[in-house]
């Protein structure tokens, strides 16, 4: 199931001896579910303290919850003003009381907790948009659109800098943890490297054989993780982007990455039915969470061991909200 730099590898004898110690990580894990929206729910985001917990959803809303010891939901605040499904949101990497939503109604809007639930600024851009990166310093946001358009907004001026059109298929961006440097996934599969302030271009990684979908950086261990649909997982060294190796436990394209806090684990939502956690170093999985459907979003807790989700859930007669709900899954802090 792991292959190393080109060679099918089974688990070491370092993961052995440490297998059962990170598998007792999620021993016990609780579940739960917060219900709230009206429709789908397409994203998730945690805010920088772990408090917070933000999603959207084709209800044209923002949803942001008080969140109790990384579980239980309680104050709920409900962001309206969108015309158009939420697709994304993002929160302020430097402010926990900010968040940004985007839409495919052509607009960017920013949130600042402590006005309440009204819009502190919305910026148009030009196309409907589908993805989005908050810059480490706080300052730009850049926001990728469906014609491949990125557009590089201040969101202290609440306005646009700059926009890019690339000439490929832009699926996720990520910035580098000092800021210098945005990576972009393609449909090309490949991840395109870009040092910042620019854009300028530094280097195309041929990452996977088709289309690249998700992407996320472990800060602690200078590693990238890349998500594609050619149903692999590879984890890059950000210095001279090696691969370091390949999860192959999927039948079907991965759709979102994400690592824990700290970077001990890595959670991939795919098409599959499931969301594998696994132990970054190895690679070999520590958990397996049964999403009895496909995941469109994913976030750990900057705080816990604790991993929200959003996927493809259909109603059923006894569950009507289930694909309006957001999951929570994991081990809360001191317990």
């Amino acid at each position: 199931e792991l292959v190393l730099k080109g060679r099918t590898s089974g688990p070491s004898e370092r993961w052995k001896r440490q297998a059962p110690r990170l598998m007792r990580v999620f021993k016990g894990a609780i579940f739960h579910e917060i219900p709230g929206h009206k429709r789908k729910v397409h994203c998730v985001a945690w805010n920088a303290s772990g408090r917070r917990l933000a999603s959207g959803s084709v209800d044209q809303t923002t949803r942001v919850w008080d969140v109790e010891h990384g579980a239980h939901p309680g104050k709920e605040l409900v962001l309206k003003g969108h015309s158009d499904s939420v697709d994304q949101v993002c929160w302020d990497p430097t402010n926990a009381d900010r968040l940004v939503s985007i839409s495919g109604d052509k607009s960017l809007r920013i949130w600042d907790l402590r006005t309440g639930s009204k819009c502190t600024a919305t910026v148009q851009t030009s196309g409907e948009n589908i993805n989005l990166a908050w810059h480490p310093d706080g300052v730009t946001i850049a926001v990728g659109d469906r014609n491949d358009m990125v557009s590089f907004v201040d969101a202290r001026r609440h306005a646009v800098l700059s926009t890019e059109n690339f000439p490929f298929e832009v699926n996720e961006m990520c910035w580098s943890p000092t800021g210098s440097i945005l990576w972009m996934t393609t449909g090309m599969g490949t991840v395109e490297v870009y040092t910042w302030p620019g854009p300028q271009q530094l280097v195309t990684v041929k990452a996977h054989t088709a289309g690249c979908y998700a992407i996320d950086v472990d800060p602690t261990r200078q590693e990238l993780a890349v998500g594609g649909a050619d149903t692999l997982v590879s984890l890059w060294d950000t210095n001279d982007y090696t691969c370091l190796r390949s999860l192959s436990r999927f039948d079907r394209p991965v759709r979102v990455v994400r690592f824990s806090r700290g970077g001990a684990f890595l959670a991939t939502g795919s098409e599959d039915h499931f969301i594998d956690v696994s132990d970054t170093s190895t690679g070999a999985c520590v958990s397996k969470i049964i999403t009895g459907t496909a995941t469109n979003s994913l976030a750990w807790s900057p705080s816990d061991y604790l991993l929200a989700y959003v996927g493809d859930t259909q109603p059923t007669e006894h569950d009507r909200s289930a694909r309006n709900a957001i999951r929570i899954w994991g081990v809360p802090a001191g317990s």
